[in-house]
């Protein structure tokens, strides 16, 4: 086993002038935990819009279902963005130092190893990233009206005239979505410093064991990284549910028009979250051929001995059979060929999928009650359950 590497640093994909910032108003938690962050940004923005739909005497305007996507984006959203952080960002950090504490990452390969890590930490440092960010979610804020962006909603269309504008529609459309934009292109931009460094890890020289019981060659703790995206993926799916539920009580579309935005979804949420982790499917199918290969040779060489032993008369009248190692040593060597062909080619399992389903697909499931009543839905999961 290689010793860990005492120069490396510690890996992360938070900071920024942002994340400096929630440390100095004492938002982010032991340098991790960012989520009050998220609560403190997305309840201001929330506070001073109710204050000015008081103000402006529309509160019954704001809060009713065609606006919803407001109140879902800086009230669930924008939390759950941060939450995703917290959660993810140490996972990142253990899975690095756990391929190089293990071994997986060769001992000729730890200076480039320390260089990669060395030079994502400079760039979530980085100021440019976020100034990029912040300024094309205000460009999206001026040309959105026309090109028809998500973030219109009844409260406020920015297509209307300048006259018919509310203090409450310019504070939520210029404010409010300019904010949320900035944090989704700052979340995309360390989604690009993650896939990089594994494009950049699966470039190294990795020691790979085609039977490792992760069944991914010491890869799969991977997955135990990707399964922590689940926060990001409930967001992107709270936002969607909440623009149908507007369009649908708005009576612009049907409820089975929501089954292609499903897809959408689904497929958006493969790419992100589990389309990264094919950068190794070329490393872990050179391991799956060279082990097989390797372990085919070995087990050929152990039966042919086994035989010529056992059934071909070359062992002592005194060995006895019964409880001899051997025999066990032949089923052991069969486990460890069964494993080696039945190794995955990317580093997840089914478990990951079904998770990210079910996250996707969890924030859709109250889009139910606006096509089936809730006593109606009631009677009939009681009818199916009695079998009536």
């Amino acid at each position: 086993m290689i010793k860990e590497d005492d120069s490396l640093h510690e890996f992360s994909v938070l900071g920024g002038p942002l994340h400096r910032l929630g440390c100095r108003l004492g938002l982010v938690r032991e340098g991790t935990n960012t989520f009050w962050l998220g609560v403190a940004i997305g309840a201001f923005l929330w506070i001073v819009l109710l204050a000015l739909t008081l103000i402006e005497g529309i509160s019954d305007k704001v809060f009713s279902l065609v606006v919803i996507g407001g109140h879902v984006r800086l009230l669930v959203a924008i939390p759950l963005f941060f939450l995703c952080e917290a959660s993810v960002d140490p996972r990142m950090n253990a899975f690095v130092h756990t391929i190089v504490r293990s071994g997986i990452v060769r001992r000729n390969s730890l200076s480039a190893m320390e260089s990669e890590v060395a030079r994502s930490v400079r760039w979530k440092d980085f100021w440019i990233p976020e100034a990029i960010c912040l300024l094309a979610a205000v460009l999206l804020s001026l040309i959105g009206p026309k090109l028809g962006l998500p973030g219109t909603t009844a409260a406020f269309d920015p297509s209307r005239g300048a006259g018919e504008m509310t203090l409450t529609g310019y504070w939520y459309w210029i404010v409010c979505v300019t904010v949320f934009r900035f944090l989704v292109f700052r979340w995309f931009w360390r989604l690009v410093l993650w896939w990089y460094f594994l494009w950049r890890v699966a470039n190294l020289e990795l020691y790979l064991v085609p039977t490792h019981p992760d069944g991914a060659a010491g890869l799969g703790y991977l997955e135990l990284v990707q399964v922590h995206f689940t926060p990001l993926i409930l967001a992107i799916s709270a936002v969607q549910s909440a623009l149908l539920a507007e369009e649908m009580s708005s009576g612009t579309m049907t409820f089975e028009a929501i089954y292609p935005s499903l897809v959408i979804i689904l497929l958006l949420d493969a790419t992100l979250f589990l389309g990264p982790l094919f950068i190794f499917t070329a490393k872990l199918w050179a391991c799956r051929v060279k082990g097989l290969s390797d372990y085919m040779e070995f087990a050929s060489q152990y039966v042919n001995k086994f035989d010529k032993k056992w059934l071909g008369g070359e062992a002592s009248p005194d060995e006895p059979l019964l409880g001899t190692p051997d025999i066990q040593s032949l089923a052991d060597m069969s486990n460890s060929i069964t494993i080696v062909r039945n190794m995955r080619l990317v580093p997840f399992g089914p478990r990951l999928m079904a998770d990210l389903v079910v996250a996707a697909l969890l924030p859709i499931l109250p889009l139910l009650l606006l096509k089936y009543p809730v006593a109606e839905l009631a009677e009939k999961l009681i009818t199916k359950l009695l079998g009536l």
